[in-house]
């Protein structure tokens, strides 16, 4: 008897294992960068209180949170303009910006507290829903 032996895949085989990769792909990979969107979110949050933080240690050391005019920059450099602060220090090592890499914005007095801190999301403009809404202090 003459024993035959199989060297590799039939096309059929192999075409209904990318079929298979397909489809889990397909059900995936929306779900994945869905979690891409909402870690964003999450990572702005985190930075909006740590600037927030920031902000209130600032104020603790000064009686007044940084002017509009000085904005964030205050946290990482003595304010050279405006009310200077008497008993400045580094409150961060650097400013950070927000994960769609946009400047952090800075309102004071602020829209809904004394100040705010806000990121305009993903599209970069104020307002918006899902991966666009604004991440701000107040939240």
């Amino acid at each position: 008897m003459r024993i035959r032996l199989r060297a590799g895949f039939t096309l059929i085989e192999l075409m209904v294992v990318l079929v298979i990769i397909g489809v889990l792909a397909a059900l995936i990979v929306p779900n994945v960068l869905e979690r891409a969107d909402d870690a964003r979110t999450v990572a702005a949050r985190t930075d909006v209180n740590n600037l927030m933080q920031a902000l209130k240690l600032y104020k603790l050391d000064n009686q007044r949170y940084p002017s509009a005019e000085q904005g964030l920059s205050a946290l990482i450099s003595k304010p050279t303009s405006g009310p200077i602060p008497p008993n400045w220090k580094p409150y961060l090592d650097k400013l950070p910006n927000d994960p769609w890499n946009q400047p952090y914005q800075y309102l004071n007095p602020g829209l809904k507290g004394e100040v705010d801190v806000l990121s305009f999301g993903a599209d970069g403009q104020a307002g918006g829903e899902g991966k666009n809404a604004d991440v701000g202090s107040w939240q």
